[in-house]
């Protein structure tokens, strides 16, 4: 029923309702659900390319096994913190986040763990508390980690006996954009060796010709963009030599 846990036969319709390319809300309304459950489910079960019912029904008897019974909060346990941010906000925000970052292409954990740091006010988390926060085996945890540190969206702190996984804000998207120029070139480079042996006279040759010439093109105005967003980033961060007045505004007239 609406508002209950997800019933096999639901998830078989998520399942069909993904096999016939119908969006999250479509799904939704044919089950009588909100988005954002539909949105959870398909995120914390492979995805919209991997979703499979009966994986996705194992993986949930699973949990519900390996849940621990706790007290029922009261209202006031999800009141709002200093900022105005309750619980339930910020579950929403992670699963609209993960649910973005797997249709991008990204694994469904990696994403989960991604965000999970991502949205944490210190931009940075333990295997431990990533654990407890996405309610997931350390397995889960380490593979995920390992897929994005491959990819440099995260870096690794030695605290003690434990390690504490972080992201750097102002560098992660400089450091994931060069990667992703770097890969352009391995695909501009392959594809014109291909030219090369195919010949650019034939049509198949003609066609990697082509796509060297796109990949080549692309892997350098994404190189340029990289080195612009962190001459930018320096300049916000630099200090201003300019004289100010005693209310702290600047009295020089900027040059060109």
């Amino acid at each position: 029923m609406p508002g209950g846990r997800l019933t096999f036969e639901d998830r078989q319709c998520i399942a069909e309702g993904l096999a016939a390319k119908l969006t999250y809300a479509e799904i939704a309304r044919r089950l009588g659900r909100p988005r954002s459950t539909v949105m959870r489910e398909i995120a914390r079960n492979g995805g919209l390319h991997a979703y499979q019912a009966s994986r996705a029904q194992r993986a949930a008897s699973w949990r519900a096994r390996r849940r621990k019974p706790i007290a029922r909060l009261d209202s006031s346990s999800d009141a709002p913190d200093i900022n105005g941010r309750t619980n339930q906000t910020m579950r929403e925000l992670e699963e609209q986040l993960s649910a973005m970052m797997i249709e991008t292409g990204m694994p469904s954990m990696s994403s989960r763990v991604f965000t999970a740091l991502f949205v944490s006010d210190s931009g940075s988390l333990t295997a431990a508390e990533l654990v407890q926060r996405l309610n997931v085996s350390p397995a889960a945890i380490s593979k995920a980690i390992s897929w994005l540190e491959q990819r440099e969206l995260v870096g690794r702190k030695r605290e003690g006996r434990r390690e504490r996984y972080i992201i750097d804000v102002d560098d992660v998207w400089y450091r994931a954009w060069l990667a992703s120029a770097r890969s352009m070139a391995l695909w501009a480079d392959a594809t014109r060796r291909g030219a090369g042996v195919l010949g650019t006279a034939t049509p198949a040759g003609s066609r990697l010709h082509t796509a060297s010439q796109f990949f080549d093109l692309l892997g350098h105005d994404m190189a340029q963009a990289a080195e612009h967003w962190r001459q930018r980033l320096s300049a916000q961060c630099r200090p201003s030599s300019q004289p100010q007045d005693g209310d702290g505004a600047v009295t020089s007239r900027r040059t060109r």
